[in-house]
């Protein structure tokens, strides 16, 4: 138990580089908030559903997360500062790194599968800060959601989604195998497909510069012709 315990405290160590020690890392609330769901979960298991409750409640109030006792999870969750909603038929993965409020959210049990509310998430997810996931979907292995990014559709393996409602954007491999990303956005790459569409602008914006300022020299050029000199915006004094 011990060694499951260090293991898992080293494992938010390699996703946060604040921390200084092992001790440093248990006073985190989402260490704590997953201390409390194991012990809830194990009530829910058992059909002792009110002391599951009562497991929940007091975690919520020491920690600011609130995880359903039905929930399953794996391995090394990392809930990163808090404040974080995880509903009754949510499913997590191993390494999974949720930041701050996230909600995994439940939808109309008839617009999905019979009895599963709430959202699937593989190994490896990294769910940015704000993120709403909503439904019985599932987010596939190592795929990343953007800040604020509203889900509810299915994500595809290696995906990162972002925006509102959100769509994928895609990733290259090397990003794509890199072990861990913050936030889940490869902030120091192009994530927005709209950029190559600004960048087409500003190159067919320089061509038409270039093209005026070939007429003016050439109409510049002609025998008998004042000087053409290019507009000024504004007025003049």
């Amino acid at each position: 138990m011990f060694n499951r315990l260090t293991k898992y405290l080293d494992s938010i160590h390699d996703r946060d580089p604040a921390p200084r020690s092992r001790a440093e890392i248990m006073l985190y609330p989402g260490v704590w908030a997953m201390i409390f769901h194991r012990l809830a979960h194990w009530f829910y298991g058992g059909k002792l559903y009110f002391l599951a409750r009562v497991v929940n409640h007091f975690s919520r109030f020491l920690t600011g997360i609130d995880i359903h006792p039905g929930a399953k999870i794996g391995h090394n969750l990392f809930i990163d500062h808090g404040f974080t909603v995880i509903g009754e038929t949510a499913e997590i993965g191993d390494d999974v790194t949720i930041y701050q409020c996230v909600t995994l959210g439940g939808t109309n049990p008839t617009n999905g599968v019979a009895g599963k509310r709430h959202p699937t998430l593989a190994d490896g997810v990294i769910v940015g800060s704000g993120a709403q996931i909503l439904g019985p979907i599932t987010v596939g292995l190592r795929a990343r959601v953007g800040a604020n990014a509203v889900v509810t559709d299915d994500v595809p393996e290696g995906a990162t989604m972002v925006g509102m409602k959100a769509r994928s954007t895609l990733v290259p491999v090397e990003t794509w195998i890199r072990e861990f990303i913050p936030y889940g956005t490869p902030c120091d790459d192009p994530c927005e497909p709209g950029n190559a569409k600004v960048v087409e602008l500003e190159e067919r914006l320089a061509q038409l510069s270039a093209e005026i300022e070939g007429l003016r020299s050439a109409q510049n050029a002609l025998p008998g012709k004042a000087p053409v000199e290019a507009k000024r915006s504004g007025t003049e004094d």
